[in-house]
Parts: C-alpha cells; sequence; structure tokens
C-alpha cells in the first residue's frame, strides 16, 4: 500500500504533466485571483498540483518525498489516518491565502506550484529535527535550521525579483503554517525542538 507522500507525488506528476500537455487545462488549474473572485475556489488547492516546469516539479517533488516520508507518521492519527493530506492541501491553501489578498482586484496576477505544502512539510521536519543533514542539490551536506534560514532569505529575494509564476512568498507561509499546525497538534514537539537546538551534537 503506498504512504500519503508517495500517493501526492504521484498524483502532482501527473496533473503536472498533463497541465503541461493542455493549455486549457493549466488554465483552469492555476491561480487566477479574477476566477477566484468569480467563485473558482478550488484554483486555492489545484494550482498547488501543476509546476512551471520539469526543475520547478522535480525540486518540490524530491523534497517532498524525502521529508515528507520523515515525518508523515506524526500526523497519521488524525482525521482517520488522513492527517498529513489534511495538512499538506491546508498548507497549500493558507500559503496562498496572503498573495490572494494582496492580489484579488489584479488580473495579471497568476500563481503555481506546490510550493506552500512542500515547505510546511520541510519545516514541520525541522521542528523535529533541526540539526538533520539536509543534502543542497544532493550533494551539500548543510543543517536543516541553517537551510531554513537560508531558505526564507532566498525566497523573499526570489519574490521581490519576480519573472516567474512561482509564488516564493508561499515558502514562507507554507513554513509558517507547518511550524504552527504541528505545535498545535502535538505541543511537545516544542520544547523537543528547543532542546535538539540546544544540542547539536557536533
Amino acid at each position: 500500500m503506498l504512504n500519503h507522500t508517495t500517493l501526492i507525488i504521484i498524483i502532482t506528476v501527473i496533473v503536472s504533466l498533463l497541465a503541461w500537455q493542455n493549455k486549457k487545462l493549466l488554465n483552469r488549474l492555476i491561480f487566477y485571483p479574477p476566477a477566484v473572485n468569480n467563485g473558482q475556489w478550488d484554483r486555492f488547492v489545484t494550482h498547488g498540483f501543476i509546476h512551471a516546469d520539469s526543475m520547478h516539479l522535480l525540486f518540490n517533488m524530491f523534497t517532498l518525498y524525502f521529508f515528507g516520508r520523515a515525518i508523515e507518521g506524526l500526523y497519521q492519527p488524525f482525521l482517520f489516518g488522513y492527517g498529513f493530506v489534511v495538512f499538506y492541501v491546508l498548507a497549500i491553501i493558507v500559503a496562498m491565502i496572503p498573495s490572494y489578498v494582496k492580489n484579488k482586484n489584479n488580473a495579471s496576477y497568476l500563481s503555481l506550484g506546490a510550493s506552500g505544502g512542500v515547505s510546511a512539510v520541510l519545516f514541520a521536519f525541522i521542528l523535529l529535527a533541526p540539526w538533520e543533514r539536509i543534502y543542497l542539490f544532493a550533494v551539500i551536506p548543510i543543517p536543516a535550521i541553517l537551510f531554513a534560514v537560508a531558505y526564507i532569505f532566498y525566497s523573499i529575494y526570489a519574490d521581490r525579483r519576480g519573472g516567474s509564476n512561482i509564488n516564493h512568498m508561499a515558502h514562507m507561509w507554507g513554513g509558517a503554517f507547518g511550524v504552527i499546525a504541528t505545535i498545535v497538534l502535538e505541543p511537545k514537539v516544542l520544547p523537543h525542538f528547543i532542546n535538539a537546538l540546544l544540542s547539536p551534537g557536533f
């Protein structure tokens, strides 16, 4: 039986591939404020299952694969075993809300990608193991907590630079949701994080 992380990845890859081959489908799934204003609220979710290109898809799914499997068990006891799926989907929705509020009347704004959900998973993992080594580009080892700080600064920089439909600020809001939701569901995670942070164990 497939774990929920793998199932999400399979669905995301299939939907992204189909959207690349069908522009009409892509336009229906992408986050577009005027369409949302007209009642297409499902775009708060669907935009998280399509990607700009193969590298965008690969980076998000690579990250989700490694960290989703590591933390999925923490959420499984909730919502009849579907806690992780709900956590991931809610992260995609919540991460988009600030951008929607900011661009509610912007007819030229478009956004796509699983950044909100993936960031929530990544930052939840950091709560559990802040000094665990993350391999940047699958080669360069870096402590998870330092990666998180760099990730935030890069997201701010990329958002200000613009030039793509990738919602970089969703990285930050998704990460914030991941941290808050995890602490709410399992309050013991916070003292665990603090203790782990103060004990690098190098």
